[in-house]
């Protein structure tokens, strides 16, 4: 990551209401990128929006992306150079409620930003972010890569294997490297999950969950106890996008592919182990139980990516391991709870992180 490179950058954000868009709305900010975000007011009460993003100069829109008129009116007043798309329905249990809602988010969102960027001469990279439960997993104990087929179980991970293929078909059709200059874009796809950090209050996620029973001094209830899930912190798949934005739009088409972002194999762990470093890191008598329930929808049991060509190719490296991670996380929490500036905190993570060597 270069940060001069972000020096007055005119950078589109979708979803900078959401826990990942306000972490990287604020690192852009913090080098000087010019943001102007597009979302749904925040689902969450309390958010990262509210209490970290008081003074961030972020031009915030409200506004829905499966709404392409509002979308196109957004991007082109706008002019952007970079665009970020992370809005998305992002939980897989909600997909099983509302599958139509997922659907029109994910795939149609996707269709509208890609089709409103192509209407706006301005744009030269574009990241796509999706997840790492695009792909057909097969529970294999091995990492996925990204030429691996996309599939998806549940309406939500099958979403975002639709969105890839969305993207897929714009970079052949409209945004093909033997055109590119004539059109001028680099798409790329950035594929991550269970992501962690400070300020994530989102329904159905294990680190939120354990940490509001831990403050409120309930057991925690964790229902798949045995899921083993490529955990990392939230500035590491971050980094990943900028560093590809960065590439997309000095270098153009070489780099438009689909990316993984995760952690090394030994932070590919269960659900049972991040819940016991987090009752020791938090203490006071903390706890947790099993409470699985034979009803309750499907969800994949194992999940790896192999992030082999970040790595070797874009020199992605992660810096936090999973210990490192928990620590920041816990440190995020208590401060909150002790009431102290969120800007602030968030801000001291971000240049921690950046401060920290990289580690193979």
């Amino acid at each position: 990551m270069t940060p001069s490179f972000w020096r007055g950058k005119r950078v589109f954000l979708t979803g900078h209401t959401g826990f990942k868009g306000s972490w990287l709305a604020l690192w852009l900010g913090k080098h000087g990128a010019i943001v102007r975000g597009y979302a749904l007011a925040p689902s969450t009460e309390p958010s990262l929006h509210a209490l970290a993003m008081a003074r961030s100069a972020t031009d915030s829109l409200i506004g829905d992306v499966r709404d392409l008129g509002a979308l196109r009116t957004a991007l082109q007043e706008f002019a952007p150079e970079v665009v970020f798309h992370l809005a998305a329905q992002p939980l897989v249990r909600r997909s099983y409620v509302d599958p139509v809602e997922t659907y029109s988010t994910n795939v149609m969102g996707t269709v509208h930003l890609l089709e409103a960027a192509r209407a706006c001469s301005s744009v030269r990279s574009i990241v796509v972010v999706t997840s790492d439960k695009c792909y057909e997993n097969r529970e294999w104990q091995w990492g996925y890569r990204e030429n691996e087929p996309m599939g998806g179980y549940d309406p939500y991970s099958n979403s975002k294997g639709c969105s890839e293929l969305v993207a897929a078909s714009y970079r052949s059709s409209f945004f093909n490297e033997a055109r590119h200059g004539e059109h001028g874009v680099a798409l790329a796809t950035a594929r991550a999950g269970n992501v962690i950090g400070g300020g994530d209050w989102s329904e159905d996620r294990l680190v939120p969950d354990l940490l509001h029973a831990f403050a409120e001094g309930r057991v925690a209830d964790i229902r798949n106890p045995h899921a083993v899930r490529p955990w990392q912190h939230v500035l590491e798949p971050l980094r990943g996008y900028m560093m590809l934005a960065e590439r997309l739009h000095a270098e153009g088409p070489g780099w438009a592919q689909p990316w993984n972002f995760g952690p090394a194999d030994s932070d590919a762990r269960p659900v049972s182990w991040i819940a016991d470093r987090l009752v020791d890191l938090w203490g006071g008598g903390a706890q947790w139980r099993s409470n699985a329930q034979e009803d309750q929808p499907h969800e994949a049991n194992w999940l790896k990516l192999d992030c082999s060509k970040a790595r070797q190719t874009l020199g992605w490296i992660p810096r936090w391991d999973l210990r490192q991670s928990l620590g920041a996380i816990v440190d995020w929490q208590r401060a909150w709870l002790d009431g102290r500036d969120m800007t602030d905190v968030t801000l001291e993570q971000i240049e921690k992180y950046e401060r920290t060597p990289t580690h193979d």
